[in-house]
């Protein structure tokens, strides 16, 4: 199955954590996160300039007019008000010019930051590389994504063999003179003759599929199917057709709807898409997400409906026996991941087991009488994956937020563990059940991104491929570290410094967090913090209850009602490193991103004493409307729905939104955001930003990012850009030497 349900369904997570980790080094997205340089920093092309009041210190901006409205909305019997609903409206012509003044008065400063330029050119040796990824094998042909130094877009190869020559299959920067048109998911037949692929426009979710012949590089004229804004193909074994989620276009259906419509479909190459077979109907649920997957011997299709992290339920069906799927694994509060090999099924869950176990049972009689526990859970690792490759199971397990990796027999008696060779994190591990080769990719907050080769009978690991990048990791160390959060539950955070840093309060830290849709927050490479490590910089990553760090139990401490917790647990994070000395308030900044821009902007409207400044990317911040627009109805699991009293009083004790108070002295902000997203509403932002100059906040700033997702752009010149915007507006903020910039009256319009 080789993770088939897992890409479908992960493309439908809403809140995706903010994972920034440079071009080519842990993925092959990107999104920005910033660092800054100090008076400390050695030589790293940021330059020097003289200390500048920061914009919270002096007058007050002039901020383009906000009009507020008197809506208060009576909801439940609570009176909530509502001044900046005008701002919902993305097409409005004044929103429009809104939007557009904004995002001039924050470019006009951050650009004439001193330092700010050489930033960018610091980030661009760092961000500009070659790279790449883990090969996929399919029949004798190998796929995989490589970046390079002089292009914007990872491009997509194959060999034929291992060792064969490189060719060019999918080259995104030759799609659009703009670059706005990126490359999506791919997934090749099983012999290696097709691939069908997505192409999204503006970096979006939304998305068309197309087919493409290895060999010749043609795209089929045919095979074109709009609507797989959450689907990604499962090919048939005789390679002339593939499973697919198919959404409707039709832009008469609400956007919080339309995921209700959802269907599982059969294309079959050349067959106009229209024709398709409706495999399984749509539920009318927007909540649910559908996605497919059949064996690679073709003899059962299995049929996932999930409500993301919360729950979800396995059917299956033989397609050339079968009218109707048969429910094997009933959704009861629990998670089931599954693959299938020689008539087998394994499964692994967190039904009665918080940190999962894997259960093995025969396809041919599926009842839940039959399931054979084969991996009992384990009490201080929580699993991760499980699969098999090369006639093993791959055990995928985070301890302390970091990865292990175990092998067993296909009856689960342990083999071995594959060794790594720092405390870090591994992506997928990438093999045929058949196979005896595997390939992963592992990085660690000082080790880029490094793919290695092993063999999975005789054990042993290679490197197959490395990235080089014009850093020096010698100087720093990662530490983990427990505090306690405001209930007293113990919470671990990863901590990156210089190894001979003194504690004395005196250097400026970066505090990053998610919490949230069960993701682990995992020691991976970000190349973007360099220039703030080379400054002397601290760097911290906090395991918030809600991640997927330790388990379901730690999950469901963390969303729904339990979601305060997610923000004490940060707070209690800044707290610590402020206690410890690694910093002070004045020098500390968060940032975070989706889901993690709902955290810090609960964090900074709760505590605003305890940060200096705030990057907020692509947020959710009105919980009260948050289920009315982009995916929001699909994260009812996680959230809540507003709709619902009980639900509602959660909700909007935290909305930060709701809770920003005039004559607050809060952290200067800086908001990040796509002019248009399909995912988290842009209205989010807009709103916030809007109640924050009208709360009086000295700082409140709103950058637009153009042809961007939710995501942000996947051009590596946009991450340059943006990363120098938030690390130049982190060093005035801060009132960091290396950094100036006219005060915010020189600003005013």
């Amino acid at each position: 199955m080789k993770n088939l349900i897992r890409v479908a369904l992960f493309a439908a997570v809403a809140c995706t954590a903010s994972k920034e980790s440079g071009k080519g080094n842990d993925s092959i997205a990107t999104s920005a996160g910033p660092g800054l340089q100090t008076t400390e920093a050695g030589s790293n092309g940021a330059g020097a300039g003289s200390t500048a009041p920061p914009p919270s210190a002096g007058s007050k901006w002039s901020y383009p007019p906000s009009r507020s409205e008197n809506i208060e909305q009576d909801l439940h019997g609570e009176k909530i008000a509502d001044p900046f609903r005008w701002l919902e409206d993305e097409k409005s012509p004044e929103v429009q010019d809104w939007m557009k003044a904004e995002d001039q008065l924050t470019r006009d400063y951050l650009s004439k930051i001193s330092g700010r330029d050489a930033l960018a050119k610091r980030f661009k040796e760092l961000l500009y590389i070659d790279s790449i990824s883990a090969p996929i094998r399919r029949g004798n042909r190998f796929f995989y994504m490589r970046t390079h130094a002089d292009k914007d877009k990872a491009i997509l190869y194959w060999r034929e063999g291992e060792k064969g020559a490189e060719k060019v299959l999918l080259d995104p920067n030759s799609w659009s003179e703009s670059g706005e048109v990126s490359l999506g998911s791919w997934v090749p037949s099983w012999d290696g003759k097709k691939v069908a692929f997505n192409q999204r426009p503006h970096a979006n979710d939304e998305s068309v599929m197309h087919v493409v012949d290895v060999g010749s590089g043609e795209w089929s004229k045919k095979d074109v199917i709009e609507g797989t804004k959450y689907g990604a193909a499962s090919w048939t074994t005789d390679n002339r057709a593939f499973y697919y989620t198919w959404l409707p276009t039709d832009p008469a259906l609400s956007p919080a709807d339309r995921p209700g419509y959802q269907e599982v479909r059969l294309h079959r190459l050349g067959v106009d898409p229209k024709r398709d077979a409706v495999i399984s109907p749509k539920t009318g649920d927007p909540t649910v997400f559908q996605g497919s997957a059949i064996s690679r011997d073709g003899k059962y299709l299995f049929l996932v409906r999930a409500k993301l992290a919360a729950e979800n339920e396995i059917w299956m069906k033989r397609p050339k026996v079968d009218r109707d799927f048969k429910l094997i694994a009933e959704s009861k509060g629990a998670k089931y991941s599954f693959d299938y090999w020689n008539g087998q099924i394994y499964i692994a869950t967190d039904e009665g087991a918080p940190n999962k176990r894997v259960f093995k049972l025969p396809a041919a009689n599926p009842d839940r009488k039959n399931w054979k526990e084969i991996v009992a859970e384990e009490k201080s690792a929580t699993l991760q994956s499980a699969s098999i490759v090369g006639g093993r199971l791959v055990l995928q397990y985070l301890k302390n937020a970091a990865t292990e990796l175990k092998v067993t027999t296909l009856e689960g008696k342990p083999l071995r563990l594959i060794p790594l060779p720092d405390i870090g994190s591994v992506g997928a591990v990438k093999g045929l059940e058949d196979q005896d080769d595997a390939y992963f990719e592992f990085s660690s907050f000082i080790v880029p991104r490094q793919v290695y080769k092993t063999s999975m009978k005789g054990g042993g690991v290679t490197l197959w491929a490395k990235v080089d990048l014009p850093i020096d990791p010698s100087p720093y160390l990662t530490e983990q570290v427990w505090y306690p959060s405001r209930d007293g539950t113990r919470v671990s955070m990863f901590i990156v410094r210089r190894k001979d840093m003194q504690k004395d309060g005196s250097h400026p830290a970066l505090l990053n967090g998610y919490g949230g849709f069960n993701i682990p927050s995992v020691p991976s490479f970000r190349s973007t913090i360099y220039p703030w490590l080379e400054a002397g910089g601290v760097f911290a990553l906090a395991n918030l209850r809600g991640g997927g760090e330790y388990g379901e139990a730690w999950h469901d401490a963390g969303r729904l009602h339990h979601k305060q917790n997610v923000f004490d647990d940060f707070i209690a994070a800044g707290e610590y490193l402020v206690k410890e000395k690694y910093t002070q308030p004045a020098k500390l900044a968060i940032l975070g991103g989706s889901n993690g821009g709902l955290l810090v902007g609960a964090a900074m409207t709760q505590r605003p004493e305890l940060f200096g400044a705030v990057v907020c990317s692509a947020p959710l911040l009105d919980m009260v409307r948050y289920h009315l627009y982009g995916g929001g109805k699909t994260w009812i699991p996680e959230y809540g729905n507003p709709d619902k009293p009980d639900d509602l009083k959660v909700l909007h004790a935290y909305s930060p939104y709701h809770h920003v108070k005039a004559g607050v002295r809060y952290p200067a902000l800086l908001m990040m955001s796509p002019a248009h997203d399909d995912r988290v509403d842009t209205m989010h932002a807009r709103k916030f930003i809007a109640a924050m100059q009208s709360a009086g906040s000295a700082s409140a700033l709103l950058r637009i990012e153009t042809n961007a997702g939710h995501s942000g752009g996947d051009l590596v010149k946009k991450l340059v850009d943006s990363s120098a915007d938030q690390y130049a507006f982190l060093f005035q903020v801060l009132g960091v030497k290396g950094a100036s910039a006219p005060g915010p009256s020189a600003m005013a319009r």
